[in-house]
């Protein structure tokens, strides 16, 4: 009972000085309110960038070429390949734990069909590749091994060159015109967006690698590996596995590629969005404690202006932890009410900023559960001293303050 009492005479104290208590919390409000929207913004980035590197496939490892030298010439990453389609079937071959492997070759090309021209990113790939990249065919399907081996000119497209040479049709069947080699287009792929790097992944043509080697680049090597992992587990394994067989197969020439699996992609992506999240996070965390300031101040003053009330409690019978407990609840309180009104209003504005610029935001829940019981130690922090100093008062001395 003593407790619940200490309370009511906590809240009627607070009620009494209304627009002050107001005034106090305001700046636990701002602060709660100012971690909540900073966070969500920051989390819902990371997601972003997360979904984008996901959207690159599943398990996926990179072998890029890196620098090279050759004869009294040198040169730095990815100025030349030295990868092989010969390479690339060792690895598929060879090591164990991979689902499926594509060489890549990458061109930029102006491409013409049903009397209209665009100009798009031509990919040489194996059948593999809608697997590794986790690609399904929104009409079609992909072209086959045997496309591969008789370098079949056939074509998948994506949905943006669909959209710009077929805007009124079925493209499927129709054919498409590479530097002036026709492709008959046998799928279509369903449509991805915009990719980690800002590039619009629908913007694309897809052919065997073989043909776009001999009838498109003309060029000896490839730009790229793709590989896919059995699983996540075996990512670091098959990626050392990579690494030896093409060092192997260098016979002791210098490494001129690079192996990258997925998640360090997503690390490096997902770095600045963490860096930033904390950052603004800090910023916002400051401007709670200059709230828990406001606070002490605020408790300060009330502990002098109630001298004569303290000093009568203590005189009638009140111990020094009952004053303690009832400064103490006050401020905390104070700081609970106002974390409470600061996520709703980080909350709103969070989804303001999404509805406006289209922003994404996640509210995360620990960031609520922890802006809260934030909020309250910052009130239990900052208003110890205020209510130890009324609770040490001497009665005397308090009925005698004027």
């Amino acid at each position: 009972m003593r407790t619940v009492n200490t309370v009511t005479v906590s809240l009627r104290a607070l009620r009494r000085n209304k627009m002050r208590s107001i005034l106090t919390a305001l700046g636990i409000i701002i602060g709660v309110g100012a971690v909540i929207a900073m966070v969500s913004i920051g989390n819902g980035a990371k997601a972003q960038v997360e979904a984008q590197v996901a959207s690159l496939g599943q398990n996926v490892i990179t072998v890029f070429p890196g620098s090279f030298t050759s004869g009294g010439m040198r040169g730095g990453w990815g100025s030349a390949s030295t990868l092989t389609v010969d390479e690339a079937e060792a690895v598929k071959r060879e090591v164990p734990n991979v689902l499926g492997v594509s060489p890549e070759a990458r061109d930029r090309a102006q491409v013409l069909a049903n009397g209209l021209n665009w100009n798009t990113l031509v990919m040489g790939e194996s059948p593999d590749y809608a697997a590794i990249r986790s690609w399904p065919m929104a009409d079609g399907a992909m072209f086959t091994d045997q496309d591969v081996r008789s370098v079949a000119k056939v074509a998948v497209i994506g949905r943006t060159v669909a959209d710009q040479l077929f805007p009124d049709g079925d493209p499927i069947g129709k054919t498409i015109r590479i530097r002036n080699i026709p492709f008959k287009i046998v799928g279509v792929l369903a449509s991805k967006g915009f990719n980690l790097f800002n590039q619009d992944q629908d913007d694309t043509v897809v052919i065997p690698y073989t043909s776009h080697l001999k009838r498109v680049s003309h060029h000896l090597n490839i730009n790229s590996i793709l590989v896919q992992a059995a699983n996540a587990d075996a990512i670091a394994k098959v990626q050392q596995d990579i690494t030896d067989l093409l060092m192997q197969r260098r016979k002791g020439r210098e490494q001129d590629f690079t192996v990258r699996n997925q998640v360090e992609l997503a690390q490096a992506a997902t770095a600045t969005a963490d860096t930033m999240t904390l950052l603004l996070a800090f910023v916002a965390g400051v401007s709670l404690v200059v709230g828990g300031i406001g606070v002490m101040n605020i408790m300060l003053v009330s502990v002098t202006e109630r001298t004569r009330e303290i000093g009568i409690r203590l005189a009638v019978g009140a111990h020094g932890r009952d004053v303690l407990l009832q400064f103490l609840i006050e401020a905390v309180i104070l700081s609970s009410l106002g974390g409470l009104i600061g996520i709703l209003l980080g909350v709103g504005f969070s989804e303001l900023v999404s509805l406006k610029t289209g922003w994404p935001v996640l509210v995360s829940l620990v960031s609520v559960v922890g802006a809260v019981a934030f909020s309250a130690a910052v009130g239990m922090f900052f208003g110890y001293y205020p209510a130890r100093k009324a609770a040490q008062l001497d009665p005397i001395e308090a009925l005698r303050y004027e």
